[in-house]
């Protein structure tokens, strides 16, 4: 998958100024789903604020406008500092995601951390409408491209 690195390359271009909506949906359009988010670490509240979402029902944006850490897909993701995958999200009964994470209709999903140098600066999530495993190839690339998120934002 050679989009990641022009979804890396634009984002080293963008110098500190991203247009968060069309990072975004560039990385949704890119891996062939249909939803996602980015949610940037609050270091003063410990909390995931969203910074960008496509495809989410507007009433559960209060819910994921703020996530601890911990707490659903993105929150495991960034506490666990790894990928948090599930190939349906409808089925699931692992608890990992959270009741009103089903409303999304989605399927296939997974949260990555934006980590540069082991550090936390957020999250990223896409989603399919229809069952899915992502693959090692696909994580990594959206670990890369999450790590190019957190550079932009570290500096």
């Amino acid at each position: 998958m050679n989009h990641s690195e022009s979804i890396i390359n634009s984002i080293k271009e963008t110098s500190g100024d991203i247009n968060w909506q069309e990072l975004l949906e560039t990385i949704i359009s890119s891996f062939d789903c249909t939803t996602g988010t980015i949610h940037e670490l609050d270091n003063s509240t410990n909390l995931l604020i969203l910074k960008s979402h496509k495809g989410i029902p507007d009433f559960l944006l209060p819910k994921m406008s703020s996530i601890p850490i911990g707490k659903g897909m993105a929150g495991i993701a960034a506490e666990r500092k790894t990928p948090v995958e599930m190939c349906n999200l409808q089925t699931d009964d692992s608890g990992v995601a959270r009741p009103a994470a089903k409303e999304t209709k989605v399927e296939g999903s997974i949260a990555v951390p934006m980590l540069l140098e082991g550090k936390l600066y957020g999250t990223l999530g896409i989603a399919k409408p229809v069952p899915y495993d992502f693959t090692k190839v696909e994580s990594d690339a959206l670990m890369k491209i999450g790590e190019e998120i957190a550079r932009s934002i570290s500096s």
